[in-house]
């Protein structure tokens, strides 16, 4: 008997994990047909340019950063917080393709990251059971019953903000903003006033030599486009599956369908059941997409959910994001990357290490060890070197605001410190500092 053709649609025949409680369904099917009137965020080819590098990520010509907010923010939405975060993107890029000597595939967690999963539907406010907040998608997070209540109108606000942010990104990343000489100069700025500026001297340094022996060489450094401007796209976890399938177009020119709300779209590690109707909604569209992949996985499951997003074996079409914790990758990851490499699947292997160390502090916020970061990557690089694999990429939660969030790290933030500048609505993040001290870091990995 022939499997049943997919559709946008076809999901709902299935059991949808993390789906909000919509209290008025005649309220969420309009804005559902509002959003599938509006025009695409991202456009196909765009999302197949994505797909081409994201192959030379799979060969091991290319390294893949994705990177940004935990959960993106209605109220905390400016040009200069979003010319923040790409700042610090863009400067991470710069010392990692130094450091690995292969482009950089540049993907943002931005202009549509704004709904999470949640362990648990509701949560206490002191004596009061209330909806648990689900992102500004979705709800919002002042502790009151009544702002928890999920509204539709939030996923067409959700499609405004995000198109108002892809229209600066792509003005800043095509107008000047990303010009290599300008995003050294702040690289420089970092070692300078940096107590570890010595450890990273030497990486800015030959990049100032490269730049120079361009320019001896009577390369026209004015003139080369690849130095001005980069290629960024974005990306978020395809959560809430109704607004997916609204911004879900048919292309015109190959007839495929691909999901325009990004150019990338991932599955959570709650979210991730093989016959479930996040995986049956990834596996028609045709983006770039992604899994992510916890210590709780093991090899035949993970082959079957390639197996169901990528049968056809494409590269650059599925990545696999692995975020075990610092304290099982090195016993959890080696027998995956072996299963799905005797099985011939092209993935992207990249790594979050943030989700993975995430934990309590004694005030009760929470928060994650800069050390248990890094030590996580260690063992991720270790584990593809020990299986002949490429460690593809790295996927972390930032913000360019200078927040108290995650322990350690450059400027050695402490547990008495981190309410001091604890802004996230979600999960903690790297500031801007810690962020670019982590891409030195990597960048030492990578050179290794």
């Amino acid at each position: 008997m022939a499997a049943p053709e997919w559709t946008p649609d076809s999901w709902r025949h299935r059991a949808a994990a993390q789906q909000p409680a919509w209290p008025d369904e005649a309220r969420l099917e309009r804005a559902l047909k509002e959003l599938a009137t509006l025009p695409p965020l991202v456009f196909a080819g765009e999302a197949r340019r994505l797909r081409g590098a994201l192959a030379d990520v799979a060969a091991g010509r290319a390294f893949l950063l994705q990177a940004g907010d935990c959960a993106e923010s209605f109220s905390d939405f400016s040009a200069d917080s979003i010319r923040d975060k790409l700042k610090v993107i863009l400067q991470m890029a710069i010392v990692l393709t130094y450091g690995a000597g292969v482009p950089m595939v540049k993907v943002g967690r931005i202009a549509g990251q704004f709904a999470k999963p949640r362990s648990s539907p509701t949560e206490l406010v002191g004596v009061e059971e209330i909806d648990s907040f689900r992102g500004h998608m979705v709800n919002d997070e002042a502790p009151e019953r009544s702002a928890r209540v999920p509204d539709p109108a939030r996923l067409v606000a959700a499609y405004h903000q995000s198109a108002s942010t892809l229209n600066l990104v792509r003005a800043f990343t095509k107008g000047g903003f990303a010009d290599l000489s300008q995003v050294h100069l702040w690289n420089q700025q970092f070692v300078a006033s940096s107590e570890e500026g010595r450890r990273y001297e030497q990486i800015a340094g030959e990049i100032d030599r490269a730049l120079r022996f361009m320019a001896a060489c009577g390369i026209d450094l004015g003139r080369e486009e690849a130095l001005h401007e980069v290629d960024f796209y974005t990306s978020h976890e395809a959560l809430i599956l109704g607004y997916e399938e609204a911004l879900t177009r048919r292309d015109s020119i190959t007839g495929d369908f691909y999901d325009c709300s990004a150019h990338m779209v991932w599955v959570g590690e709650r979210t991730r059941q093989v016959d479930g109707a996040h995986v049956e909604f990834l596996s028609g569209i045709h983006n770039p997409i992604g899994a992510k992949v916890g210590p709780s996985v093991e090899p035949d499951e993970l082959l079957a959910l390639c197996e169901r997003l990528d049968p056809e074996r494409t590269p650059g079409r599925l990545t696999l994001i692995s975020r075990m914790g610092c304290d099982r990758v090195a016993d959890r990851l080696p027998p995956l990357l072996e299963a799905v490499r005797d099985a011939g699947h092209p993935v992207v292997w990249t790594c979050d290490p943030m989700h993975g160390n995430t934990f309590t502090s004694e005030g009760g916020r929470k928060t994650r060890r800069f050390d248990d970061i890094l030590a996580e990557l260690r063992g991720f690089f270790a584990a593809h070197d020990q299986m002949g694999t490429w460690p593809g990429g790295v996927h972390v939660e930032l913000t360019g605001d200078d927040v108290t969030e995650c322990l350690g790290g450059f400027g050695d933030i402490a547990e008495n410190q981190l309410h001091e500048r604890y802004t996230t609505t979600c999960d903690p993040r790297l500031n801007a500092r810690q962020s670019i001290d982590l891409a030195f870091r990597i960048a030492e990995l990578l050179r290794a």
